[in-house]
């Protein structure tokens, strides 16, 4: 199974993307029955959704896993839906702060990940790593490249499955902080997506959890 994982670069004056350094401490290593390609991506409302549908295209994957990172989680959340919706609380390393607008004008309202959420979930707590099903990604740059990600695969009729992580940050990164921040450690972290990898690259799970989603079905746009 040929697997692409995404990350995102440092934004809003850090140094450091929790979401990269997982990316990169996993680029490299041997998973079994695995062809892992990773990517990271720019914070950047033009780039980074048009970074991401390159990579996807030359690497041609059966699943593509975004990860991002977020502030003030305490958990690895696994997101349900991506939302036509930009509203950046913050610039993007280009400066574009983008308010109330539209990812696609005209587009569906959202589109459902169309990954094994619910196993992905299970398995984490299996493991004893802190883990949870949030309802959006937000409407940042994350939730940007999800909605393009998944509007690409649902248009365009490809066969992978896609969806988005978002990460806590380290506790390097809590440090820096003026006011306490809820964090995770880089090796946690690393483990958990291990684990979701090992999820993805299991194909009965796959279908078992594409039964249980019911016939909103997994991927299919919401009314807008």
């Amino acid at each position: 199974m040929r697997i692409l994982l995404t990350g995102f670069e440092p934004f809003g004056g850090n140094a450091i993307n929790s979401s990269e350094q997982v990316v990169l401490a996993l680029r490299g290593q041997r998973l079994s029955g695995i062809e892992l390609h990773t990517a990271i991506l720019p914070v950047d409302y033009e780039r980074g959704p048009s970074t991401l549908l390159q990579v996807v295209e030359t690497v041609q994957p059966d699943v593509v896993l975004c990860l991002g990172e977020a502030r003030g989680r305490m958990r690895i959340s696994i997101e349900r839906v991506a939302i036509n919706l930009l509203d950046f609380r913050l610039a993007d390393n280009r400066g574009h702060q983008i308010v109330d607008a539209p990812v696609v004008a005209g587009g569906p309202a959202a589109y459902f990940a169309t990954l094994p959420v619910r196993a992905m979930l299970h398995a984490l707590v299996a493991e004893d790593i802190p883990a949870e099903l949030s309802l959006s990604a937000g409407a940042f740059l994350c939730n940007q490249v999800a909605y393009v990600l998944l509007r690409h695969i649902s248009e365009r009729r490809r066969p992978y499955r896609a969806g988005f992580i978002h990460l806590p940050v380290t506790p390097e990164q809590a440090a820096r902080e003026p006011a306490p921040v809820a964090s995770m450690s880089l090796e946690t972290m690393r483990h958990g997506l291990q684990v979701v990898i090992g999820v993805l690259a299991a194909p009965t799970l796959v279908e078992n959890d594409a039964a249980i989603a019911g016939p909103e079905g997994y991927g299919l746009p919401v009314a807008g």
